[in-house]
């Protein structure tokens, strides 16, 4: 399968996006758009602040831990050969309905300002489900930059099992929607459960996280972990997923073969990264709260941004790792001799409570401009979205009241697809896209 090159359709993509944009859905509530300029100070998180200081930038630091290789091969002979995204699509049992055919409550957790270009609802299998909740999305214009894998569109989002309800070894479990958009009318998904590897790949347990934020990159897929642990990110590989051969409630393995409560798929992790300054805190290294790519740099980055209170006084910081150039560690971040990788730029903000950042270079921009999500200050309904850099801050406001509250409900993390130049994102209850021309301009 044709998955790593580097080609570009732009034609393909300049008319996509000319069907995209002729059949956006007029699904959220009219707003008033009124400049940032007019904001209150008080408001206005203003210019990033650059860290550059060694004691700032030395809490960024990850050390690498891959899976040994024998271990991985050691489960593969057990559960069988490997397959790929194809293959999970390929038995998708789910279906996403269009915005049109959601609830009122469904839509109505979709940003106010500016309008989606598409949106979608989950199954009724998994909408009525309120134990699992969707945190994070990312898609095959982030794995290759012509925006499809293989012959597939696809988008991939993070979904993690609450701490109340259901049975107790559930909880915190993180899973994952393999969605086939091939058919922007009817796309399907299927689910694949993220576990990691034990006892030297004889065994797995199910991945406990809250996957607030993933990157595809190549044939890798990265995820945030457990806030405030020493571990960082997972990072799993696209074509080492594995079929499991028993029905039953537990995960790992068991008399007669491979459970995963039921999943078909589970992927495990081939590696970490771990923070070398210890568990992550207020002080020290940055829990990180959503991931993204971007692709303006070189090489490529992935994009961090750090879990602070909505509301709270504690300023958030923004930073990012470079990904390893060389074609034997594709997706893999960029390292030295000793296995560790260093932030390559960080900065702080005043927004709190992200749960969602992008750092994209515009044509002719000297600098990036770094699109911040925040989750709503009381904890609930919509939050608001900024466009920071390093000279000032913008963001849309909506309503009788001009707030700046105009993006989605229970904030998901970002996804920039660069072939059809939109973003992608969540709510607490759909999955939505906005045309990057239709975001910049509700910023002013």
């Amino acid at each position: 399968m044709k998955h790593r090159g580097r080609h570009r359709r732009r034609r393909r993509g300049a008319a996509l996006r000319a069907v995209l944009t002729g059949t956006a859905l007029a699904l959220t509530a009219a707003a008033t758009l009124i400049s940032t300029s007019q904001a209150e100070v008080a408001e206005n998180p203003g210019a990033l602040e650059p860290l550059t200081s060694t004691s700032d930038t030395a809490r960024f630091r990850l050390q690498e831990h891959l899976v040994p290789d024998r271990d991985l091969k050691r489960l593969a002979a057990s559960m069988g050969r490997p397959v790929g995204v194809s293959a999970v699509l390929g038995s998708a049992d789910r279906t996403l309905r269009e915005g049109a055919d959601c609830s009122t409550d469904d839509r109505a957790t979709l940003p106010v300002t500016p309008s989606v270009g598409r949106a979608y609802c989950w199954d009724p299998a998994d909408a009525g489900d309120t134990t699992w909740r969707p945190h994070s999305v990312t898609t095959s214009a982030d794995a290759d930059d012509d925006g499809v894998w293989g012959t597939h569109r696809v988008i991939l989002t993070g979904w993690t099992r609450t701490a109340a309800g259901g049975p107790a070894a559930d909880r915190g479990l993180a899973r994952v929607a393999f969605v086939d958009a091939d058919d922007p009318a009817r796309p399907v998904y299927r689910w694949v459960l993220l576990v990691v590897p034990v006892d030297g790949g004889r065994d797995y347990r199910g991945l406990s996280s809250t996957l607030s934020g993933m990157v595809w990159y190549q044939d890798k897929l990265l995820v945030t972990t457990r806030n405030g642990n020493s571990d960082a990110l997972y990072v799993y590989d696209l074509d080492r997923i594995q079929r499991t051969t028993a029905d039953t409630p537990a995960i790992g393995r068991v008399p007669g073969g491979w459970s995963a409560r039921g999943y078909r798929y589970v992927m495990p992790a081939v590696g970490s990264y771990r923070f070398a300054a210890g568990r992550c805190t207020a002080t020290g290294p940055p829990c990180p709260a959503t991931l993204s790519l971007d692709r303006g740099t070189a090489p490529d980055s992935l994009v961090a941004a750090e879990r602070t209170a909505p509301g709270g006084e504690r300023h958030a910081r923004l930073w990012r790792y470079a990904f390893d150039s060389a074609s034997a560690r594709g997706g893999l971040l960029a390292t030295d001799g000793t296995g560790r990788a260093d932030a390559i730029e960080a900065y702080r903000t005043r927004v709190t409570g992200i749960r969602g950042a992008l750092s994209l270079r515009r044509p002719g921009a000297g600098f990036p401009s770094w699109y911040v999500g925040r989750a709503s200050t009381k904890g609930d309904g919509h939050g608001g979205l900024w466009r920071q850099d390093s000279q000032d801050a913008e963001a849309a406001r909506c309503g009788f009241d001009s707030s700046h509250h105009c993006w989605a409900e229970s904030v998901g993390s970002l996804s920039y697809a660069e072939a059809t130049d939109e973003v992608w994102s969540l709510s607490d209850r759909m999955l939505f896209s906005v045309p990057l021309p239709a975001l910049d301009r509700s910023l002013g």
